[in-house]
Formats: structure tokens, sequence, C-alpha cells
């Protein structure tokens, strides 16, 4: 609920300033300990700085954290995930073969990237470019 009116403020501010806001992403930052091997740790989250990073710090295992993503999701709370793992030789394998891989299974994560661009796989419109615009004006004159 918290993740969602954050994202419904950004968009009210974003068309109080003429922005369309349909046209804003919100991206997540996670930074993510899936715990040892053996058992991974009661799953929760905690705001503010940690071992490292800024943003939300979520821990438990592959399957809670592909969860609290799809809640998260469900809800409109957010776009995409930037996921910072707390221990990348530990974690980050964890996280493409098992969270991912749900997510995947559960439709909610692509298998492939259509666009070339992150613009392009975002879904965003180019903007005009300023400079190509004071370009045909220079030719004009």
């Amino acid at each position: 609920e918290q993740a969602t009116a954050v994202r419904d403020e950004v968009r009210a501010k974003a068309a109080a300033h003429g922005r369309d806001p349909e046209a804003l992403r919100v991206l997540v930052a996670l930074t993510v300990d899936l715990g040892d091997l053996e058992a991974a740790p009661e799953p929760g989250l905690e705001s503010g700085p940690r071992l490292a990073g800024r943003g939300t710090y979520f821990r438990g295992g592959p399957v809670d954290l592909a969860d609290l993503i799809a809640q998260w999701h469900r809800a409109g709370a957010a776009d995409g995930f930037h996921l910072t793992p707390i221990t990348p030789e530990r974690d980050l394998e964890r996280i493409v073969n098992g969270t991912v891989a749900l997510l995947q299974h559960r439709s909610l994560f692509r298998t492939f990237h259509p666009g070339g661009t992150l613009r392009e796989h975002l879904g965003l419109v180019r903007p005009a470019s300023r400079y190509a615009a004071a370009r045909t004006a220079a030719k004009e004159v």
C-alpha cells in the first residue's frame, strides 16, 4: 500500500507540472540478501541504508523475492525493480536462476527484449531532439 501511495504521489506531481504521468516508469531499488544456501533468512523488508546501497533492504529466499515482486506488480506499485545483491558472488546466481526463472514462469518477466534500447524496453516514446529542431531552424535562415 505504501509503495502504491508513493507511485500515485509521484504521478500526481508529474501531472501538476505538465508531464504525462503515464510516461513515467517507477523502478523500485532493493538491496537483496538471499542468505546462505542452507536456509533462507526470515523474509522481510527494512527501510534505510544497510550494508550497501540505499532504499529498501530485502532478506529472504528467491521464492520470497519473487512473491514480493509479484505482489508489488499486481498492486501497480512498480513498473520494474533494480536489484542489488548484498553478496553478488552468492546471491546473483540465485536471483537469476531462482527469482527471475519463477517470475518468467508466472509471465511476470520477459524471456526476451524486443527493443534495442532501454527506452524501447520500457515502452517510452523517444522525445523530440532539441538539437534537430535547432538544425532545421538554422537551415531555414
